[in-house]
């Protein structure tokens, strides 16, 4: 069984500029993203999808592959995991004849998602053969039918979901327990079979299978506070 983790790391980070390899803790970010998948049993491979050649050189150094730079055009704002994806299989195919049976996709925004984590969602896969991928989840700090939009003419609030959807005069006004629960994805990985990827063209296929990630542990860095947030739960586990 060949399992594969790809790092999708760009270098042109706008909300924290060089985010990828910021120091946290004494290490780059994505260093720690690197050093629980290769505490992971059930991973094979560690490549790094970057358009950067300092970040290359970074992940290089922690012990994942960097064996190409991601081409321009798929390394911009609006780019889509497909695209890098794709393009790293495409390459290790054209130039390794390589090809995985299992795709994790891991950013390094996540350096709280642990070896454990890794394993948990890669077992799933494996464990739900009807499945085209897996997600960690969380329930969600709001629930969908609280949410307001402005309305057209920009003096009013509206709900954003229509009593046709909730079934509900006022959600807003109501208490969450009354609602059915609803569940965020963490963003802190993605767990994918080779045919989702390349034939489906999707991170998440038809039939996508989950498992809970406690929220401390799915911080995602996108902003200074966020990093903040990280040393904190990071600095907690490492006294544990």
């Amino acid at each position: 069984m060949r399992v594969l983790a790809i790092v999708p790391a760009r270098g042109g980070s706008k909300g924290i500029p060089r985010k990828n390899i910021r120091p946290l803790l004494g290490k780059p970010l994505i260093a720690w993203t690197i050093e629980e998948a290769k505490k992971s049993r059930l991973l094979n491979r560690i490549i790094v999808s970057t358009d950067d050649s300092e970040i290359a050189e970074v992940a290089k150094q922690y012990g994942a592959e960097a064996p190409f730079l991601r081409p321009p055009e798929i390394s911009h704002d609006f780019s889509t995991d497909v695209e890098f994806l794709v393009h790293t299989l495409d390459w290790l195919k054209e130039n390794e004849d390589y090809e995985p049976d299992i795709i994790l996709r891991l950013p390094p925004t996540s350096p709280l998602r642990a070896a454990a984590h890794i394993n948990e969602g890669i077992q799933k896969l494996l464990d739900t053969p009807d499945a085209d991928a897996v997600r960690p989840i969380c329930e969600a700090p709001k629930h969908p039918y609280k949410l307001w939009k402005i309305s057209d003419d920009q003096r009013f609030l509206e709900p954003f979901l229509p009593k046709s959807f909730t079934g509900f005069d006022e959600p807003h006004n109501l208490p969450r327990q009354l609602f059915p629960k609803v569940y965020i994805h963490t963003g802190a990985m993605d767990v994918m079979r080779l045919r989702t990827i390349k034939e489906q063209k999707s991170t998440s296929g038809k039939k996508l299978a989950y498992f809970f990630m406690d929220p401390a542990d799915s911080i995602n860095i996108d902003s200074p506070i966020d990093f903040e947030m990280a040393e904190f739960f990071l600095k907690k586990r490492l006294k544990n």
